[in-house]
């Protein structure tokens, strides 16, 4: 008699990325640069002719020059400071929605057998993330973050998320190594992972998007892509990465019930949901007539 694991690959993951995805501009524009007193347009021509100058990563560079600004300009701000910050930012319509109603939504439809987790993934700042509003929807949130000294002020950047090593944090999600701490290169057979990729749906706006949305797609994952929805050079944006076949579908970031976003949504949730009640039939066909059985 063969012995397989139980059914327990039973939770969805809903994975996003932060600027241009949830929000309409990146963070920074609603937070540290206004304290700073510098425009955003000024700050990111700054970075761009700073990183061309040295041939740093843009990431590393703007974490820097907020440092080097703030300063220079005598303007304290520590870890508290960030996290208040973070109450500032404005979301897309919807946003503040949308977490319940789909979590709600998962639970009607499974009869309450499946979980659905909620995930950033960030290229941006984790102090500001952790304040957010709607910080209490998600499992984790990964971003880039600062070393804090024993007086509390930010001295260099601690942790850095690019747009290819996001899919680091893809990884964490499948194989339910969340903690920085625990390795994530140990082979895990597919069954052993509580979340297949098969059960993610992947969520940015743009080409900083593409290696986490190529990593999702090839492992049998599903992406979208949005954009907002007056910006014709985003949507244009969007519907090459239709063409190149990086997400199953686009829409406007709209996050409000009945938009093409949430429809499209639901699409993908039912697919997901679908495909797990045939694998828990499956194994239930399998344990009652006694050719599989619980480890």
């Amino acid at each position: 008699m063969t012995s397989i694991p139980a059914f327990v690959q039973n939770t969805i993951a809903m994975v996003y990325d932060f600027d241009g995805t949830l929000c309409p501009q990146p963070m920074q524009e609603y937070t540290v640069l206004p304290k700073l007193g510098i425009q955003p347009e000024e700050f990111w021509q700054w970075v761009e002719e700073d990183a061309k100058k040295t041939g740093g990563e843009k990431m590393l560079v703007y974490m820097r020059l907020l440092l080097e600004e703030a300063n220079n300009r005598r303007v304290f701000i520590g870890r508290d400071d960030f996290r208040k910050m973070g109450k500032n930012i404005e979301y897309f319509p919807g946003v503040q929605e949308w977490f319940p109603t789909l979590n709600q939504y998962v639970k009607r439809k499974s009869h309450g057998t499946v979980n659905i987790q909620h995930y950033i993934i960030s290229a941006g700042m984790k102090e500001i993330l952790e304040g957010i509003s709607i910080r209490k929807y998600f499992k984790q949130i990964y971003a880039s973050e600062y070393h804090f000294n024993f007086q509390g002020i930010a001295t260099f950047p601690k942790q850095l998320i690019t747009d290819t090593t996001k899919t680091q944090y893809l990884f964490r999600v499948n194989k339910g190594k969340e903690a920085l701490e625990e390795s994530i290169n140990e082979h895990m057979p597919e069954w052993q992972r509580p979340i297949p990729f098969q059960n993610m749906i992947y969520i940015g706006d743009g080409m900083t998007d593409v290696p986490s949305m190529a990593l999702t797609k090839k492992n049998g994952g599903h992406t979208i892509a949005v954009y907002p929805t007056e910006d014709v050079h985003d949507q244009a944006t969007c519907i090459k990465l239709l063409k190149a076949n990086r997400v199953d579908f686009i829409a406007p970031a709209d996050y409000q019930k009945n938009s093409h976003l949430f429809h499209r949504v639901q699409l993908l949730l039912d697919k997901i949901l679908s495909t797990m009640a045939y694998q828990q039939e499956v194994l239930n066909s399998q344990l009652h007539y006694g050719i599989a059985e619980h480890d």
